[in-house]
């Protein structure tokens, strides 16, 4: 493109109309691209994940369970058994009393990358933004000032004491500490076959990128897909800077390079 074709863009958009626009613009595209589309399980189109487990039985991890959402839809969707971790004592009561299922097993416990008492913080009882890192979100009228001792225990260490050698899906939503849970997991990874993971503005608390993500599934043979709301899965095939984009979204990680 020329430099006087640039300058004649440049000046045209160079307003406040149309850059309110391009901004309104820019939004709706990401939204559709899955990016600021992943806060509810309907939304975000993460419902694709069932159809990639391999096993007819799956055992799925939901790791930041909070009331159950994702669990119900994991029931209903799939034939195997379903492993919730809420640290939260009355958000694990909430799930509790909204699941009835012999194929769910509710564990009052956080996963991380190591054994130990955390402190959890929120807003309110049984929110979903509730994060092991008391988050500053004071611009939004979001104030985390209540909080409890949570127990968090690692994959490497529940699998063991539970005799799980395989997990077919592992979600993780734990606001920010998603990368903690894998870290737990060194002797259990080779035996992960998919992990569904959240990045968004919690990650911007936690001074976590994305860059981290890729570098963590790139070193253990995986490819990253984002999830769009229609269920297409856009696989990211190299590393970029536009990649960190601190708006809800939702993303797999798999071993098959065509999931």
């Amino acid at each position: 493109m020329s430099s006087l074709i640039k300058n004649i863009l440049f000046s045209f958009f160079g307003n406040k109309f149309l850059q309110n626009i391009l901004e309104k613009i820019s939004f709706a595209s990401e939204y559709f691209m899955g990016i600021g589309s992943g806060s509810t399980v309907g939304s975000s189109g993460e419902k694709i994940v069932f159809s990639l487990i391999k096993n007819r039985s799956p055992i799925i991890f939901d790791v930041g369970a909070n009331k159950g959402q994702f669990a119900r839809e994991a029931l209903e969707n799939s034939d195997g058994a379903v492993y919730s971790f809420e640290p939260s004592q009355k958000t694990f009561k909430m799930m509790q009393g909204s699941i009835d299922n012999n194929r769910h097993h509710a564990f009052n416990i956080g996963l991380g990358k190591e054994q130990s008492i955390m402190k959890l913080y929120y807003d309110n009882v049984g929110s979903g933004l509730a994060s092991l890192t008391k988050r500053d979100l004071d611009l939004m009228n979001i104030y985390f000032n209540k909080s409890e001792d949570v127990k968090i225990d690692t994959i490497d260490n529940f699998c063991q004491k539970n005799n799980i050698s395989k997990i077919n899906l592992l979600k993780i939503d734990v606001e920010g500490h998603e990368l903690d849970v894998l870290k737990g997991a060194t002797k259990m990874f080779n035996n992960v076959e998919l992990v569904m993971f959240e990045f968004g503005g919690c990650n911007i608390d936690t001074k976590t990128y994305f860059k981290d993500f890729y570098k963590f599934f790139k070193n253990h043979n995986m490819v990253i897909y984002r999830i769009t709301p229609s269920g297409y899965l856009h696989k990211i095939k190299y590393y970029n800077e536009t990649y960190e984009q601190f708006r809800t979204t939702n993303f797999i990680a798999s071993r098959d390079d065509d999931a």
